[in-house]
């Protein structure tokens, strides 16, 4: 008999350590600009941080309530209903999460049976898919086209089956920077109005949308709010990734369904930080009133800064990062370029090719631009030399 300790079947065979985690680890080792992972080399407001201190100080340091603090569920709530013309349930439909991620993973759980279709649009951010394999679902990926990586309506109608279960949308959208227009959102629902499909629609950069019409939310629309669950991201409104903190609103019996997922995955979450977050968003609104403002700002210079350089930089509709096409520079596939631009150039950027599950041709990167003014400064002096 064999005394090797056994190896588990994996339920993930085709994965590995996350491209963010390798480009960052390639940038720390070769001191490289890391403009890779998405989160900012700055910090987040003081007052924030100074409400945290305070209710640490006070004892609010034992278990949250499952579904959130109460304060920060109605500080979400009343948020909702200024942005979206629509206030959830406070109690019934807010859901405060371990990070959207965590929300994105209680949703999917939540919703997708073994056999269950799922749609999601390439290049996508690279958490659906395991999850859904987790559930024993069928994720159908329909590729988007750059540059503007607009959904063909017709082509998306075709995809739907007897099968379909959920359609994972995300705008405005992360790696592509694009963002969706109201004229989506109705597209959207006359493809699925007639069938049980629901809508899980990732929406962290809410906050951080350059689009001319502002960002267009599924919890705007009067019939797709009724079957969709839409997240939302601290960590990105309030520079604080650290913190893990994240939310979700859905109809009452969509939000019963994530929270029994909720329950057994995290339980509660950091109960002083929420406290921290509730009072953040009563005193400081301004704050995410400005935030677009503030990012587009860093990527007006971040462009600027790249006009001599040889990269096509894309049209960015929101989100914090930039796309560029760097087939002025080299014939090189995506993923070579990014390990040959972090050591022979000082810059860590992220393969496109890596979001998407078809072959993907085009020679795109993506960099992060939420970062000070200097760290762009020096990033765009090294990419302009090659």
């Amino acid at each position: 008999m064999s005394t090797e300790a056994p190896t588990p079947t994996s339920k993930l065979p085709g994965l590995s350590t996350t491209i963010f985690t390798q480009m960052s680890a390639l940038a720390q080792q070769h001191q490289a600009i890391n403009l890779s992972q998405g989160f900012p080399d700055f910090d987040g407001p003081a007052y924030l941080k100074e409400r945290l201190n305070w209710h640490v100080s006070q004892g609010a340091n034992q278990y949250a309530p499952m579904t959130g603090v109460a304060a920060l569920r109605e500080a979400i709530a009343d948020k909702t209903a200024q942005l979206y013309g629509w206030q959830p349930d406070a109690n019934s439909e807010v859901t405060i999460t371990a990070g959207a991620t965590e929300a994105l993973f209680a949703a999917i759980s939540a919703l997708v049976r073994p056999g269950d279709e799922v749609i999601c649009f390439d290049p996508s951010y690279d958490s659906y898919a395991p999850a859904v394999q987790l559930c024993g679902g069928i994720l159908k990926r329909i590729a988007l086209q750059p540059p503007a990586f607009k959904v063909d309506w017709p082509g998306f109608t075709e995809q739907l089956s007897p099968r379909t279960r959920l359609v994972i949308l995300n705008t405005p959208q992360n790696p592509s920077a694009t963002a969706w227009a109201v004229e989506d959102m109705q597209q959207l629902w006359a493809a699925i109005a007639q069938q049980e499909i629901y809508i899980l629609s990732d929406e962290v950069y809410e906050h951080i949308c350059f689009a001319k019409g502002g960002h267009a939310s599924v919890l705007a629309h009067p019939q797709l709010r009724q079957r969709a669950i839409a997240v939302s991201s601290f960590g990105k409104t309030f520079h604080m990734t650290g913190w893990k903190v994240g939310y979700c609103v859905a109809p009452r019996a969509l939000s019963t369904e994530v929270r029994k997922v909720h329950q057994y995955l995290t339980f509660s979450v950091n109960t002083p930080a929420q406290l921290a977050l509730a009072d953040m968003l009563r005193a400081e609104p301004e704050h995410w009133q400005q935030l677009s403002a503030f990012y587009r700002a860093k990527r007006d210079r971040f462009i600027q800064a790249l006009a001599n350089s040889r990269l096509e930089i894309l049209p960015c509709e929101g989100t914090y990062f930039l796309l560029a096409d760097y087939s002025a520079i080299s014939d090189l596939d995506d993923v070579a370029f990014c390990h040959w631009l972090t050591e022979y150039a000082g810059v860590a950027a992220i393969p496109l090719s890596v979001f998407c599950a078809e072959p993907f041709p085009h020679k795109l990167i993506r960099l992060c631009f939420a970062k000070q003014d200097a760290t762009l400064n020096s990033a765009a002096e090294k990419l302009c030399r090659l």
